[in-house]
């Protein structure tokens, strides 16, 4: 069985590695989507995991990125839609037992995004 929980955050980043005459290479901001897709089988209690376990997993992670300039946050000093995926992968990959954290989707537009599979 799959799983998904979508979060949403507002962040500001510009990206260093583009040329400077790339768009991007400025400051500028995103209404983010993060899709967290788990898979696992389902419990006796009907679920492969409490939605509730993927709140209190996304917590912390989202406070650090919301209304912030993503750069300034370790391991997010290239802040590309890809390194935002992995980076909220290794932050809650420990959404655990026979459960298994499948990917992970951020959207910086409502066309265009990455997702970490593993």
């Amino acid at each position: 069985m799959i799983i998904a929980k979508d979060y949403k955050f507002e962040s500001a980043h510009f990206l260093p590695m583009v040329p400077s005459t790339h768009t991007c290479n400025q400051l500028h901001g995103h209404n983010y989507l993060v899709r967290i897709i788990i898979e696992g089988p389902v419990r006796d209690d009907g679920m492969v995991v409490d939605f509730f376990e993927i709140d209190e997993a996304m917590k912390l992670p989202l406070a650090k990125v919301d209304h912030r300039v993503l750069n300034d946050i370790s391991g997010l000093e290239n802040p590309t839609a890809e390194n935002i995926a992995c980076w909220f992968f290794r932050k809650i990959n420990h959404i655990g037992e026979s459960r298994v954290l499948k990917s992970v989707r951020v959207y910086e537009t409502d066309s265009c995004y990455a997702e970490y599979t593993p």
